[in-house]
């Protein structure tokens, strides 16, 4: 993507230019806004870059997660999965734990795409 800017020879083009350009700058990081939920589960720690622990109790986790059946309804960051088969199609490499306390993210996988979400806000970031 290249971009051309043009300055302008006066004043009030200048100002308009910034006012048109404003915009554009914010539609495009609208359109960037974190789609890290194509996910592809690894079976090496090394190569992952979330660990993840699967509690058996919605209460414990940090995340509530809804497997989708398709990667366009994986839009956002908030807990809709869609599994990857292919590591570079994936927006994160996640590798499952069995340890709670090795975990970087604890999730619980639910039924209902309405319940999905986060629980702890402040590891919304491993996902981005």
């Amino acid at each position: 993507m290249v971009f051309a800017v043009i300055i302008p020879k006066n004043r009030f083009m200048k100002t308009r230019t910034i006012i048109f350009l404003i915009p554009l700058w914010l539609l495009l990081f609208a359109s960037s806004n974190g789609y890290a939920q194509k996910i592809y589960s690894t079976d090496s720690q090394y190569d992952a870059d979330v660990t993840v622990y699967v509690t058996d109790s919605k209460y414990d986790a940090d995340l509530l997660v809804y497997k989708v059946s398709s990667q366009y309804e994986a839009d956002g960051n908030e807990g809709l999965w869609f599994f990857t088969e292919s590591k570079y199609d994936a927006d994160k490499k996640i590798y499952f734990t069995d340890s709670k306390y090795a975990a970087d993210l604890i999730i619980y996988f639910t039924d209902s795409k309405y319940e999905a979400g986060w629980k702890n806000r402040q590891k919304i970031y491993l996902l981005y």
